[in-house]
């Protein structure tokens, strides 16, 4: 069954090529097949097949679907008082957040104005007390300055 194949290229060396061609099998006579009854299949059972082996297992019954059973219709005012209820949680979620953020608003701007008030008046004293220990600029006896026509002479 060999073949010599021809050179592809001419000038090349030639090379041999084998070529396998498959044995055909010879059919085997089959087994006749024998009807038996679902009652008396037992937990394992044996196949001869066609060329004579024995397959040996277990019997499966084929799967038999679930009957469907039919839903129940929802009824509208189900759905709406469903719906209410997701809404109103909703609702209700959403004023506590407004609520928290509102408090949160209120303490910020409290210690807003503290730290202002803090501020201002730490400026204030310094003011006063630095106004205190500074003698310098103009000294004025008010006891014996002298108003005329709202105008002050010192």
């Amino acid at each position: 069954m060999n073949e010599a194949a021809k050179p592809l290229v001419p000038g090349r060396r030639e090379t041999t090529v084998e070529v396998h061609r498959p044995t055909p099998l010879v059919p085997m006579p089959s087994a006749p097949v024998v009807p038996v009854q679902p009652g008396t299949i037992s937990a394992v059972t044996s196949v001869v097949l066609p060329d004579g082996r024995v397959v040996t297992g277990y019997a499966l019954e084929p799967a038999k679907p679930e009957p469907v059973a039919a839903k129940p219709p929802v009824s509208r005012a189900a759905v709406n008082i469903a719906l209410g209820g997701i809404g109103f949680g909703a609702v209700c979620g959403g004023l506590f957040l407004l609520t928290a953020f509102i408090t949160a608003l209120t303490a910020l701007i409290t210690q807003l104005i503290t730290l202002a008030a803090v501020i201002f008046g730490g400026w204030v004293a310094v003011q006063v007390l630095s106004a205190s220990g500074h003698r310098s600029g103009t000294t004025v006896n008010i006891r014996k300055a002298v108003f005329k026509r709202n105008h002050f002479h010192g």
